[in-house]
């Protein structure tokens, strides 16, 4: 795959970059802990010992499937073993991982699968009651370049073959040989993987293995994870917290993973209490769960130190609330599918920047906010922010002409939009797709979701532009909410009136409320405020067509 990885960035990252692949530390954890149980889901458990051997089995069984150095393997697996299995496994015969989330269905896989020309696709026969050979029968002919399907499970329809047949190898001493003879170097490309849809356009980011261990390792530093934790993970493995921090973390620490195919915030608390769950990382809406468990105050969390927070920003109240029900640390960080894990907090850092940040960067990242003319913004002051590091990635598939578009010299354009204090610290304001522009001036969106969110009968508060009445008002701001269970109806005057009495000018008031029952998210937790800005933009079209309907 063409990157955009250069001499020079290998030069200047060198000193950073573990220079390992996954591989590396899973012959190192198998062999200092061989009977330690690995990895765990609710239908099976690994061993360090039996990993390691299975995965060596399994990418025997995918060389004689004719998978070699370079390939793509794509998978749309839930948090089972099978993932972690395969993802080593291909990464074993230096092929390369393109995870797939599950609840992507015929119009994301169609593209992503042919974007990726994936050799072989590898599918559940059925998870949370959907039918995934089904939709593979329908998507195939769109998919000259595939050779293989391979199903988890018990029913395999004809053409397609049984994921077990990875482990029914028959490997002549030449073929195991031939695989100890495999050179992996620590900068090829090993994962691709599409972003997850807060902006409406999947592409393809490529990862090397130098990018994405040198992310997990800066959790386990920052976090002081040991051999002795014991890491939960519930988020997609697909995406890129639960690959770093799911699927992958457990052999770069020695510890033990616990694995949840589908949220469960009170099979979350057992696993605490029965597996001694130490660490979990996780977006914002698994923090509310966990939170409101009932009875969680005589629950024993006491093995559990750390949930970290990433994604969206974090609401200052729900931190301040978990805090308080929790008997752990809340961290927060921030990161992307391209830039991996760039600022988390620090174990000891104050309450404030606990509540009011997303961290400071992790050792070799660099973080700059500046203004739309690219001029960096004083400390204090809101602009759209840069990044550049060891974890970036090295291109998008197929479009380095648009990643380049994406870079002013190697600092790569986030999107997202923050202010950075005095300590380097920053906090989210948003996407840069979020800003509104009301009348000339911006409306303090976050300030808006943080206060809507102290409401006592406030769950969730997401504030995004609507069309203006004219050219010159620009936009007007629109605020979401969802309820709290067992509350009153809350309503545009009680929403004026809370503001008022937090001090808000009136003009930056939002003109409207909708109250819904949930939001539309994107497969990590995060609020794709995209769709909420569609919604209104339809209706304005429609009023504006149909002015008397």
């Amino acid at each position: 795959m063409e990157t955009l990885l250069t001499r020079e960035l290998e030069e200047k990252y060198q000193h950073i970059w573990p220079n390992k692949t996954i591989i590396d530390y899973l012959k190192d954890a198998s062999a200092r802990f061989p009977d330690k149980v690995a990895i765990r889901d609710h239908r099976s458990e690994y061993t360090f010992a039996n990993l390691a051997k299975t995965v060596d089995t399994m990418a025997m069984g995918l060389q004689q499937l004719g998978v070699g150095k370079g390939d793509v393997v794509s998978f749309q697996l839930p948090n089972w073993n099978e993932f972690v299995l395969l993802h080593f496994a291909v990464t074993r015969i230096g092929a390369i991982s393109n995870p797939l989330i599950p609840i992507y269905r015929d119009k994301e896989i169609s593209y992503m699968v042919k974007m990726a020309d994936s050799k072989v696709f590898v599918i559940p026969d059925q998870f949370a009651g959907f039918d995934f050979p089904e939709m593979v029968e329908r998507l195939r002919p769109n998919w000259p370049q595939l050779e293989h399907v391979l199903v988890v499970g018990e029913r395999i329809p004809p053409g397609m073959k049984a994921f077990t047949t990875l482990l029914e190898v028959d490997a002549t001493e030449e073929e195991r040989a031939e695989l100890d003879r495999i050179e992996l170097h620590p900068n090829d490309v090993t994962e691709l993987v599409f972003t997850s849809g807060t902006t409406g356009d999947p592409k393809g980011v490529m990862h090397t293995h130098n990018s994405l261990c040198v992310s997990t390792e800066y959790f386990i530093e920052r976090l002081n994870i040991t051999p002795e934790d014991v890491v939960f993970m519930a988020s997609t493995f697909a995406h890129q917290t639960g690959f770093l921090y799911g699927a992958r973390i457990q052999v770069h620490a020695g510890c033990t993973a616990i694995y949840q195919d589908i949220w469960n915030p009170v099979e979350f608390i057992r696993h605490i209490e029965q597996d001694g769950v130490s660490i979990t990382m996780a977006a914002t809406p698994y923090l509310y769960d966990a939170v409101h468990v009932e009875g969680i105050e005589n629950r024993d969390l006491s093995s559990f130190r750390v949930f970290c927070t990433a994604g969206a920003p974090v609401p200052p109240a729900l931190v301040r609330e978990a805090a308080e029900k929790l008997p752990c640390r809340i961290l927060a960080g921030w990161g992307q599918s391209e830039n991996g894990l760039v600022t988390l907090t620090f174990l000891d850092d104050s309450v404030e920047k606990l509540t009011e940040t997303s961290g400071a960067p992790c050792k070799g990242m660099e973080l700059l906010v500046v203004h739309p003319d690219g001029t960096e913004c004083p400390a204090g002051v809101e602009g759209d922010l840069w990044c550049r590091g060891p974890a970036m990635f090295v291109g998008y598939l197929k479009r380095l002409d648009y990643t380049r578009e994406q870079h002013v010299g190697d600092w790569f354009k986030t999107g997202d939009r923050a202010v950075m204090d005095e300590d380097g610290y920053i906090r989210l304001a948003g996407r840069s797709s979020d800003i509104i522009r009301h009348q000339g001036r911006e409306v303090p969106v976050t300030l808006l979701e943080n206060l809507l969110h102290e409401h006592p009968d406030i769950a969730v508060a997401q504030v995004v532009a609507m069309p203006g009445r004219d050219e010159s008002e620009g936009e007007r701001a629109c605020a979401f909410v969802s309820q709290k269970a067992g509350t009153t109806p809350f309503t545009i005057d009680k929403m004026r009136e809370f503001l008022r009495g937090r001090g808000v000018s009136q003009q930056d008031w939002p003109e409207r409320l909708e109250v819904v029952t949930d939001f539309p998210r994107t497969p990590s937790g995060k609020v794709q405020k995209y769709v909420l800005r569609e919604r209104l933009q339809q209706e304005f079209k429609s009023s504006a067509t149909h002015p008397h309907a």
